[in-house]
C-alpha cells in the first residue's frame, strides 16, 4: 500500500481507538486502493462505531484535520454505526465489493460487516 495511506490508517485507528471506546475499524475505498498516489484524490474512508451521533463527530473531525495536516492529504470521512452504513446501500455495496477492511489496529483484512 502507499506509504501516505498506511500512514494515515495507522494515525486515524490509533487516535479513534484512544479517543473511542467503541471503534470498530474502518474500511478504506475509492482511488487509493491502487497503492498510488493521487494528487487530486481524496482518501475515502468509512469509520464504523456502535454509536455515532453529532457529539462523536464533533470528536472526530478535529482528529481528521490533524491527521490531514500531519500527512498532507484530504480525507473524505464517512463515520457509521454497523447498521446506518448498512442501510446506505449504494455507498456499502461499492465498499463491500471494493474495499479494505482494517481492524481497529490498523491491520487489514477482507472482511464484510
Amino acid at each position: 500500500m502507499h506509504t501516505k495511506v498506511h500512514e494515515v490508517i495507522k494515525q486515524l485507528s490509533a487516535a479513534f481507538r484512544k479517543k473511542f471506546d467503541d471503534y470498530k475499524g474502518l474500511y478504506l475505498f475509492g482511488a487509493y486502493l491502487d497503492e498510488r498516489e493521487h494528487e487530486d484524490e481524496d482518501i475515502e474512508i468509512v469509520a464504523l462505531f456502535e454509536v455515532e451521533d453529532r457529539s462523536k463527530r464533533g470528536e472526530i473531525w478535529p482528529i481528521i484535520g490533524q491527521v490531514e495536516t500531519a500527512n498532507d492529504v484530504t480525507i473524505d470521512l464517512y463515520p457509521y454505526t454497523e447498521e446506518a452504513f448498512k442501510k446506505d446501500e449504494e455507498l456499502y455495496q461499492e465498499v463491500m465489493e471494493t474495499g479494505r477492511f482494517y481492524n481497529p489496529l490498523g491491520i487489514t483484512k477482507r472482511s464484510k460487516v
